[in-house]
């Protein structure tokens, strides 16, 4: 019998050592399919706990605009006599709103609730309706749109509170039920169109409180606040839902919660206004009527809030 040659020997050796590393790179293989499979479902769990988080932080949101419109209706139209029994429309809608929010943020299953998607379209509708009986309540006055109807009339822009607590409160549901790592609304990217409805609102919110603190003559330095303050917000918002992904949004996130802040403190000035009101609290039943309206303010707060969650929603999900 011949024996093998030193290179019979060496391509032997060569085809084992290949056999091995074959053997080794499919064992390889399989095991890093096992545990993608293990950790799938782990990862699946995580994404709809954020999902979830953030569905019910811009539930507390809606809310936070639901109470600021359910008080503040209650003492203008109660101002109002409700000559129109309309008015009697956004109290009751708004407190169904707030009681849907706060059903909303105490719920933690993954799934929308249809009950709670019908109150907030609602609430929605109501700010459009009632944003056009505020319309034409000044413009029916003498000299129409001036001025000094838009100062004493109706407020424009108090109505577009309630539809931003329907439109915060409907993304909720939508973000809630995504079943995908990228969570969208209406196709769009939810964190960024969330971020961008927080603040347009906060802009428009910036135009109401500075045609009333222009009324009052800006008589008081803090009064310049809710004016400037929310215009920067709203800009890194609208920065961030048109940004890349992959921020951190660390100065944003610092002044959303600056700007919940000047919300709840704006309910501690304008109470002060009232009690500077002849007869101070002991006249309160004028005064609230004629004093600057305490329960406005925080709906700074609560599109801060909406800013917070969308800034949340795109941490967790740098795609949404």
């Amino acid at each position: 019998m011949k024996l093998p040659g030193e290179r019979d020997l060496v391509a032997l050796a060569g085809i084992a050592a290949s056999g091995v590393a074959l053997v080794s790179l499919l064992s390889a293989t399989a095991s890093a399919r096992s545990s993608g499979s293990r950790l799938a479902p782990h990862r699946i769990r995580a994404s709809r706990a954020a999902t979830v988080k953030t569905a019910r932080e811009l539930n507390r949101a809606a809310g936070t605009l639901a109470a600021s419109v359910l008080a503040d209706s209650s003492v203008e139209h109660y101002r109002g006599s409700f000559k129109n029994k309309a008015m009697y429309t956004p109290l009751a809608v708004s407190a169904l709103a707030l009681a849907t929010s706060l059903h909303g943020t105490a719920d933690v299953r993954p799934l929308a609730h249809k009950a709670r998607d019908a109150t907030y379209l609602l609430a929605a509708a109501t700010g459009l309706v009632g944003s056009g009986f505020h319309l034409y309540n000044v413009g029916k006055r003498v000299g129409g749109f001036s001025w000094q109807n838009l100062f004493y009339g109706a407020p424009i822009g108090a109505p577009m509170a309630i539809l931003l607590s329907g439109l915060l409160g409907f993304c909720s549901e939508r973000v809630r039920e995504a079943r995908r790592t990228r969570p969208r609304i209406f196709g769009l990217p939810a964190g960024r169109t969330i971020a961008a409805v927080a603040g347009a609102g906060l802009l428009g919110t910036t135009g109401e409180a500075g045609l009333l603190h222009f009324r009052g003559a800006y008589h008081n330095p803090f009064m310049l606040l809710p004016v400037t303050l929310p215009p920067i917000g709203a800009a890194l918002l609208l920065s961030a839902a048109g940004g890349g992904s992959g921020r951190t949004h660390r100065f944003t996130r610092w002044w959303m919660r600056v700007l919940t802040a000047m919300g709840v403190a704006g309910v501690g000035f304008h109470a002060y206004g009232v009690s500077r009101n002849m007869g101070g609290w002991r006249n309160w039943s004028q005064n609230i009527l004629n004093g600057p309206p305490i329960p406005a303010p925080p709906s700074f707060a609560g599109l801060a809030l909406a800013g917070l969650a969308a800034l949340d929603l795109m941490r967790a999900h740098p795609d949404a």
